[in-house]
């Protein structure tokens, strides 16, 4: 069959062979063995599926086969500075590790599909500053997706977010997952966020830093914990 998929990460199994992670429109998340090593065939397709590489392969699907075999792969759509822009390919690296954990169900889903498809897109024709903020604003979108998003209407001007349950408080909850008044009225106006106006949250280092803590503090509550995301120091060095 054909699948289309986007690269997130390869592991190396064996001398000649890599698991390529990734995540498909019409599988969901899927396992795929690559080859490994320094021959033509390898590097060509290290290239290839570098973190955020939106591809297409043949591939045979068969009942409890875990890892599919992977033939003529070719780009969807040829990317650029994704892959060659330092910050960009920084940011990849970061949101491909985040999705490889978030995630999880081998059940496609067509609108998570087509929202990273085109954020993607959009990351490698974006210019300038506005890159800064793409992480946090993807990540805030992907949640109203698979779910986890605190609805924003029910807040008034004093409550309290309950990051564990996922709402908004009129007093602090007995658990310490929760932000102040203050915090909080942060959070409902970084959740109105879009790539078109996020270049007007102009954040300071720190409380970019901070965002993203708290949004992935959020993801880890309620899909998957995300403490140990290997690129996360390096990406808070750049911003």
């Amino acid at each position: 069959m054909k699948l289309s998929f986007i690269a997130l990460k390869s592991t190396r199994y064996s001398d000649s062979q890599s698991i390529l992670t990734a995540y498909s429109r019409e599988l969901g998340r899927v396992s795929m063995a690559v080859p490994a090593g320094k021959g033509k065939s390898a590097s060509r397709i290290r290239a290839l599926t570098m973190p955020l590489s939106i591809l297409e392969c043949e591939t045979d699907v068969k009942p409890g086969r875990e890892v599919m075999p992977i033939r003529q792969v070719r780009p969807v759509i040829v990317l650029g500075e994704v892959h060659t822009h330092p910050v960009k390919q920084m940011l990849a690296m970061f949101l491909a590790e985040v999705l490889s954990v978030v995630l999880r169900e081998s059940v496609p889903d067509d609108r998570v599909y087509r929202y990273l498809e085109s954020s993607i897109s959009y990351l490698d024709s974006v210019h300038g500053g506005l890159v800064a903020n793409f992480h946090i604003c993807f990540l805030l979108h992907l949640g109203r997706l698979l779910g986890i998003e605190p609805d924003v209407s029910t807040y008034a001007p004093g409550m309290v977010i309950d990051l564990r349950d996922g709402i908004w408080r009129g007093s602090m909850p007995l658990h310490g997952e929760w932000l102040s008044p203050e915090e909080s009225a942060a959070a409902v106006g970084m959740l109105r966020m879009t790539y078109s106006n996020m270049a007007s949250f102009r954040l300071t280092r720190e409380q970019r830093s901070r965002a993203l803590d708290l949004v992935l503090r959020y993801y880890s509550l309620h899909v998957a914990p995300l403490s140990h995301i290997r690129s996360l120091e390096i990406l808070r060095s750049m911003f």
